[in-house]
Parts: C-alpha cells; sequence; structure tokens
C-alpha cells in the first residue's frame, strides 16, 4: 500500500478538486492506496467535506486533530496514521503537483527509499516570497553543517524505513526536509515545476514561515553559535592594529587613544572567545537533549544455512555459527563464530 498524507487547514475551496486529482494519479499505477487528509482545526467546512469524501471513497482516511497545531504537527500525525509501506507528504493546495505521484512511485519500485521532488521552477503571486525563498535555500545551503537538498520542500516519497526513522527522532521543532535527508537510505529525486496556489491564499504567516527558517537552520547547523569565534578572532587582529599604532605613534594623544581602542577589542575578543566556548557546550547540550541516533541500520544481512567445500575439510554455516569436520570427527562444539 501506498499512503499519502495531505495537511489540511481551511482548504474548503480546493478539497474535492484536489482529491479528484490525486484518486485519478494513483489509480493510474497502484491498486492499493490511501489519502490520509490531516484536518488541522480548521475552521471552515473541510472537515465535513473530509468526512463527505469518506463516505464516497473508502480510500480516504480523515486524521481530526483537537486544535490548530500548525503544519508541523499536522504531518507529524499523518505519519504516525498512515499504514503504508511507501508514505507521501504533499501540500493540498495543487502548489504539489498530483500528476508527479506515479513518477515518485516508480522511482521507489526501483529500489529508491527515499525520493524528493525538487523544484526545477517557481510561480508565486506574492513577489516578497518569489523573491525570499531562493535566498532562503542558498542561506541554508551556506550555513548547513549537513549537505541538505536545496529546493526540496515537503513533497517526497518515503518508504517506511525512513518514515520510522523520521518519527523516532521525536523533534519539537522538526523541520521535516532536513529530518528526512539526515536519516540517510537510498535516494533519488523526480523534478516539478511548482505551480502557485488555485484557490485561496496560503495559511502560513509571515512569522511563521521565519520560525520555519529558523528550525531549518538551528536544527541543521552550528554556525550561528560559533560566529563568536569569527567575531573574537576579528576583534583580536583589530587590537593588535591599534596596538601597533600605539607603538608607531609620535602623536601622545592618538597613542592614547589607540591604547584605549586597543584595550576596547583585546576585551571584547576574550569575551567573544568565552562566548564561543560556552555556545560549544551548549550545542553539545543540545544534541544530548534532542537525543538523534548516532546511526541508523538500514538493512541487516545475515548468513544463510549454507556447506562451504575445502580442499581438507567441510564447514557447516548456519546462523553464524560453525562445525568442522576434518578425517570423520563432527561435532558442533568444535567452534562458532564471532
Amino acid at each position: 500500500m501506498v499512503s499519502v498524507v495531505v495537511p489540511i487547514y481551511n482548504e474548503e475551496d480546493l478539497i474535492v478538486q484536489f482529491h479528484a486529482a490525486v484518486a485519478n494519479a494513483l489509480q493510474s499505477v497502484i491498486e492499493d492506496w490511501e489519502v490520509v487528509y490531516v484536518n488541522d482545526g480548521s475552521t471552515d467546512s473541510s472537515l465535513e467535506l473530509l468526512k463527505g469524501l469518506q463516505i464516497l471513497d473508502p480510500h480516504v482516511v480523515v486524521a481530526e486533530l483537537s486544535r490548530n497545531w500548525g503544519h508541523p504537527g499536522a504531518v507529524a500525525a499523518g505519519l504516525r496514521t498512515a499504514s503504508g509501506r511507501a508514505v507521501i507528504l504533499m501540500d493540498g493546495d495543487f502548489q504539489d503537483p498530483p500528476d508527479v505521484l506515479p513518477q515518485l512511485i516508480e522511482a521507489w519500485r526501483n529500489g529508491a527509499e527515499v525520493v524528493a521532488g525538487v523544484r526545477r521552477s517557481r510561480q508565486e503571486r506574492r513577489k516578497v516570497l518569489a523573491k525570499l525563498f531562493p535566498l532562503f535555500y542558498r542561506v541554508l545551503g551556506f550555513l548547513s553543517d549537513y549537505p541538505l537538498r536545496l529546493n526540496a520542500g515537503l513533497f517526497c516519497l518515503m518508504d517506511r524505513k525512513a518514515v520510522d526513522a523520521v518519527l523516532a527522532l521525536r523533534e519539537k521543532n522538526p523541520y521535516f526536509p532536513g529530518m528526512r535527508a539526515w536519516v540517510g537510505f537510498r535516494s533519488s529525486m523526480v523534478y516539478y515545476d511548482r505551480q502557485d496556489r488555485i484557490a485561496g491564499e496560503g495559511k502560513l504567516s509571515f512569522m511563521s514561515r521565519i520560525k520555519f527558517a529558523s528550525d531549518a537552520i538551528m536544527s541543521f547547523s552550528y554556525k550561528p553559535m560559533r560566529l563568536s569565534f569569527a567575531l573574537s578572532g576579528l576583534s583580536l587582529f583589530m587590537a593588535l592594529i591599534a596596538g601597533a599604532g600605539v607603538l608607531i605613534s609620535a602623536n601622545p594623544l592618538t597613542a592614547a587613544a589607540l591604547g584605549v581602542g586597543c584595550t576596547v577589542f583585546f576585551t571584547g575578543a576574550l569575551l567573544l572567545l568565552s562566548v564561543g566556548v560556552l555556545g560549544e557546550y551548549i550545542g553539545r547540550v543540545y544534541d544530548e537533549v534532542r537525543d538523534r541516533p548516532i546511526s541508523i541500520i538500514s538493512q541487516v544481512h545475515r548468513p544463510h544455512a549454507s556447506m562451504l567445500t575445502t580442499q581438507s575439510d567441510t564447514i557447516s554455516l548456519e546462523n553464524g555459527s560453525y562445525a568442522l569436520q576434518p578425517d570423520g570427527y563432527s561435532g558442533k562444539k568444535a567452534g562458532r563464530a564471532a
């Protein structure tokens, strides 16, 4: 089964049309599928429409949240509800085009365990956001301590192993595109053109987008914290220049002014160095509190029972144990593989 998780918040103008497009796309490539709509505390008729769709289409699953928890909370709830061997995440406003779903499923069938939808182009009628999105991804790419796939948002397919690994992280301020890349597994890309909304307005406020950007940077970058080291070095360099000026200056007033500047810059360098060291320790505390695993096992390959014949011995391998049978001697107590 393939599950499609769609967070919904006040999308009454698009729900019926969107589900028809998703159903048409999935029916053409797979028989067993479901669409998990997560109603994130909608105040319009979205929930009633979703319940009506469920009566008409048994492929519809409706997860109703107790209130509006925000986009990351709705996505997490959808991942916990989905039961498919593969889970597709997408928004319900047609910006993630349903006709790309067969390409994601095909890449998964070909062996990919994480298939990211990468934006080839983006249509956005809000001109400010059209300028800010490319800038954000360039800044994120520069700051991130971990290589993240740029221009890849929520739209993706994850195998069940990847979904379980992401859910195991249990982060309180999740940035799902980064977490998806961090867990690893065999990955692939599908390029698409991101469309503008067909109807309605985006539900994320400007401050919500700022929070989203800060979660992305703070979750996968220590560079802002380590900026104190760079500023400490710059301040120390300025102190050295001012100190040299004191030594070569012939004017006592100028020398005194440079001496004060040297003292200020040197003191600032020490303070910034102390802040940087403190920040390193705080970062390590943050790692411990976040409790991400230090590694994730994709698959364990164990030996099957088989017989190996050498020139002098016959070795029987059974789930890691071995038995040597030289010159008619037999017995499994001959040894055990480490």
